[in-house]
């Protein structure tokens, strides 16, 4: 498949922005360092494949192919993900449910014989979402299946009940700001790219109540709608009141539109209980090693993120990511490759709503003395669909390195290295530490159909694709354990 497939749905600027925003909290912990130019792996040249006194693609290509061998011979990590999604399917922060799932991780990468395997504490935002509904009540009674957004306030425990004023952009919503006051605000933003789109989900709630609003319905940031709402995390400034959001259909925000374009404006009732508790809860990543077998002390780190929203399974969003990425770190082990690095597996608690895990990680091998023996960040978290190749941020001299690796894939497929990264938030405060990030290059046409919703189910994944995935990770993570030299940062 081609690599420009990879881009089908999003701009360059649309996923750099999205992950602006997706990094939550953690943005205000820093920033985002200045993302390099975006250049395809044909843009950079590499003079050779040979570092130091090896050449990578020769010494590593037969143990890359019986890797790839050992990942594509089984189902069984689709087994453990299926097992894993259906007794725990809604993993967010601050539920018991998350904190079941990460005790039967421990347990089982215990049970896989890894050798060292714990938890670190991490305080996580506790948001509960509650009962909650909405409907169309002219100029007939509807229902409008909808989630509140993650972090949205509630209706103070009353129905309202409301005029509705339909836009499409936050240019439209100036140009109206005088029908707004006490009425509900709903974007029916088309689906231009993800990173676009999300802008709505994000900062929609408090751009309308600059004009009054009492409530927003968000058309939900999804290229094709089954009828069904999509949730995701949404932010107020502080500045302004803090008004309900929820996100609806597709179908149901143009519907809505339509009446708004006849002069004949929908009303609707919303209903939400959502909750934002005062205290912090207790969770905790998963981390999970094989020591080096000459540099303990050097680290390649591997992982996704164990947390989900509270609808659906999260099987693509991330637990595909954790199994794929967990069942590199046992084969590896099973096939005793002792590597002369260690790869730290990291199962990273908090990203849907705050990234508190990926920066507890930052701060521990800070205060530990091991930030500067990471050798490379590699994080699974943007679908578990056919592999195309990988994306990487980080010095040029290192990604020159990296390309012969990339290359051992061709008994798959040919694999690209490209530079920019997606899927790797968890991995963002490292990156912003200096440390060499890379994400996995899947083919996302269908990943955001499903993504924060009801529908992110087993089914819509393929056991032979999450196997390819597997050895993609496997070789990567590997080689760059093992390999002679040291990653330049």
């Amino acid at each position: 498949m081609n690599h420009d497939r990879l881009f089908s749905l999003f701009t360059l600027s649309g996923i750099l922005f999205c992950y602006l925003i997706l990094a939550g909290p953690a943005i205000a912990d820093g920033g985002l360092d200045e993302q390099a130019e975006i250049k395809t792996g044909d843009e950079l040249t590499s003079s050779n494949n040979t570092y130091g006194t090896v050449d990578l693609a020769d010494h590593y290509r037969e143990t890359a192919r019986e890797i790839i061998t050992a990942a594509t011979q089984t189902h069984r990590a689709f087994d453990r993900l299926t097992y894993f999604t259906d007794y725990f399917p809604h993993r967010l922060s601050g539920s018991e449910m998350l904190e079941n799932a990460i005790d039967w991780a421990v347990t089982e990468l215990e049970s896989d014989g890894i050798p060292e395997v714990r938890k670190q504490e991490v305080m996580v935002p506790h948001w509960v979402r509650g009962n909650e509904f909405a409907k169309m009540v002219t100029p007939y009674e509807k229902e409008l299946p909808m989630l509140g957004l993650g972090g949205t306030v509630n209706t103070a425990g009353e129905e309202l009940t409301a005029r509705t004023v339909v836009v499409e952009s936050f240019d439209e919503l100036e140009k109206r700001s005088n029908e707004i006051p006490g009425n509900i605000v709903v974007y029916n933003q088309p689906f231009t790219d993800y990173g676009r789109s999300v802008q709505y989900r994000v900062y929609g709630a408090d751009r309308a109540a600059e004009h009054g609003a009492i409530g927003v319905l968000l058309r939900s940031v999804t290229p094709n709608s089954m009828g069904h709402p999509h949730t995701g995390g949404t932010r107020y400034s502080g500045e302004v009141p803090e008004i309900p959001i929820a996100a609806i259909s597709a179908e149901d925000a143009r519907l809505l539109h339509r009446f708004d374009r006849r002069d004949d404006p929908a009303t609707v009732t919303l209903y939400m209980e959502a909750e934002l508790k005062e205290e912090s809860a207790l969770s905790h990543n998963v981390i999970a090693e094989i020591p080096g077998s000459e540099r303990p002390e050097e680290i390649v780190v591997i992982g996704g993120h164990i947390d989900s929203w509270d609808v659906g399974q999260g099987a693509m969003d991330d637990a595909g990511g954790v199994i794929v990425t967990w069942e590199a770190l046992r084969l590896i082990y099973e096939m005793d490759l002792q590597p002369k690095r260690t790869i730290r597996l990291v199962l990273w608690t908090n990203e849907e709503n705050g990234v508190m895990g990926g920066r507890a990680y930052r701060d521990k091998v800070i205060e530990n003395g091991e930030l500067e023996n990471h050798q490379l960040a590699f994080e699974v978290d943007f679908g578990v669909f056919q592999p195309l190749g990988y994306g990487f941020q980080g010095p040029e001299e290192t990604y020159r390195m990296l390309e012969p690796i990339a290359e051992l894939m061709s008994p798959l497929r040919d694999m690209h290295l490209r530079e920019g990264s997606y899927g790797t938030v968890d991995i963002g405060p490292l990156q912003r530490e200096g440390v060499p990030i890379m994400g996995l290059d899947v083919d996302t046409e269908e990943y955001f159909w499903y993504h924060h919703s009801a529908k992110d189910t087993i089914d819509k994944l393929d056991p032979d694709e999450i196997a390819e995935c597997i050895a993609a990770v496997t070789v990567m993570a590997f080689i760059t354990a093992d390999m002679p030299d040291r990653l330049p940062w």
